[in-house]
């Protein structure tokens, strides 16, 4: 008799174990996450795996039988995740079309939702020899097109499917075309590094990699290269760096939007809460911190002054 309970024993506890790891509401419905527990999976643009990556981990942290398994991909191939079951929220620099909603809510059955957390700078980076470290829009975009008086070889993430590349090729060259000699680096990283061992090269980055000035990382990557100033956006002559305030105020040249798409059905989940926290004041000074501009928290710049 013992030889036999001790198998049922042990599926009961194992059915058990299974059941714990899903969630109900108060019908009784199953769900396989809750607010502070499970595992989802969300896809983020690469550009912003800093910035992120340090967004889990705090997250995670507060939430330790919570999961966010982050999928960094072009983003491209994030948005193409719109249509993966899959897949719970999408973190690139826009959010859905009109046609990407309504394919969600028919095809998948989902109401979309999505949330502008922070704003992002496109850093555009040289090598410390370059004797090149400001440049007009215009003279930025005769470089893009190859028709600058000095040949320098633009350096992107990826020729396709990148958000920094849908940004020069939309809001900068428009009905121009980018020059044939430009250069794709697998990762943002391979950018700065191309861009340190060769003089004649000028990257085009995410400011959150090189951003952060407490950072170990970031700050050995600008010993590699130097970050160019761009012409004023309301100052004619006068040149910016991709600071947070010139990013918040819009007058650093080229800023775009880190926007999340949540898809979660009938219920609201981890994703959910995660997004919360994204929006939220601890959230936001995570992405403060990593030099973005937040978009949901208003943190205001006092002048000190330090006395001995």
């Amino acid at each position: 008799m013992r030889s036999v309970c001790r198998p049922v024993a042990l599926l009961l506890s194992g059915l058990m174990v299974l059941l714990g790891a899903c969630h109900s509401d108060k019908g009784g419905k199953q769900y396989p996450d809750a607010r502070d527990r499970g595992t989802i999976h969300i896809s983020a643009d690469e550009s912003f795996k800093p910035v992120i990556d340090a967004e889990v981990e705090v997250y995670e942290s507060q939430q330790p039988d919570a999961h966010i398994v982050v999928h960094y991909k072009p983003e491209a191939e994030c948005l193409k995740d719109f249509a993966n079951d899959s897949i719970r929220m999408i973190i690139a620099t826009r959010g859905y079309s009109t046609g990407e909603e309504y394919y969600m809510i028919d095809s998948m059955k989902v109401s979309p939702s999505k949330m502008t957390v922070a704003r992002d700078a496109i850093a555009v980076i040289v090598s410390p020899q370059s004797a090149d470290s400001f440049f007009t829009m215009p003279e930025l975009k005769q470089i893009l097109m190859g028709k600058f008086s000095k040949k320098l070889i633009p350096v992107f993430d990826g020729v396709k499917a990148t958000s920094t590349v849908r940004f020069i090729v939309d809001s900068i060259l428009k009905s121009d075309s980018l020059s044939p000699n430009s250069v794709a680096a697998r990762t943002s990283e391979g950018v700065i590094d191309y861009v340190a061992e060769n003089p004649d090269a000028i990257g085009f980055i995410g400011v959150s990699w090189i951003g952060n000035k407490d950072d170990t990382a970031q700050m050995n990557f600008l010993r590699k290269v130097k970050i160019v100033r761009l012409e004023s956006t309301n100052k004619p002559g006068g040149f910016v760096l991709p600071y947070q305030i010139n990013i918040s105020t819009k007058t650093y040249p080229m800023v775009r939007d880190l926007v999340y798409t949540l898809k979660e059905k009938d219920y609201k989940g981890l994703g959910t809460a995660f997004g919360e926290f994204m929006a939220g004041e601890i959230g936001q000074l995570i992405f403060k911190r990593a030099y973005l501009a937040p978009a949901q928290r208003s943190f205001y710049i006092r002048k000190v002054r330090v006395t001995n």
